[in-house]
């Protein structure tokens, strides 16, 4: 566990120039030809709002530990340049999956603990329930459900 809670600091999530670097980046592809064609793009935009609040909830004594395990996997999903979709060979528009499966966890944690602790980290615009219950609900068109049954089947609740 505190390898994860080293990962989540060395790496910012919580940190303000993390979150400004992601969004700036994020942003900046919106802006461009490929992010207007991107029918997913205000989804990704969530993704610097998702990364900090996981963070949080990674670095909160209230999260129970049983949780913080998949939190930081979800992190370090979001982190490594390989995984099922990689931004580094596609762009932005790799994060689809990272966007998807932080609404995933998010949302079992809106399930298993007490909201408000939850809550209390969103730094995100509009209300986090909404949010992540539009995301789940396009996620198998955005991310595909072949490649979304395999990611599922890594974080699933036992």
């Amino acid at each position: 566990m505190i390898g994860i809670q080293l990962l989540c600091r060395k790496n910012n999530m919580t940190d303000a120039n993390f979150y400004d670097q992601l969004r700036q980046k994020l942003n900046t592809w919106a802006a461009s030809k490929d992010g207007q064609k991107s029918k997913w793009v205000d989804y990704i935009l969530f993704l610097p709002d998702f990364a900090y609040l996981l963070g949080a909830l990674l670095l909160d004594p209230e999260i129970p530990a049983k949780h913080k395990a998949k939190l930081g996997m979800v992190i370090a999903y979001i982190i490594s340049p390989l995984d099922l979709l990689p931004e580094g060979i596609i762009g932005p528009a790799g994060y689809a999956d990272d966007i998807a499966l932080a609404a995933y966890v998010i949302n079992q944690l809106l399930n298993q603990v007490d909201n408000e602790i939850v809550l209390k980290h969103w730094r995100g615009d509009g209300d986090l329930l909404e949010v992540v219950r539009h995301i789940i609900e396009v996620t198998d068109q955005m991310v595909g459900s072949g490649l979304w049954k395999k990611i599922m089947a890594m974080f699933k609740t036992k």
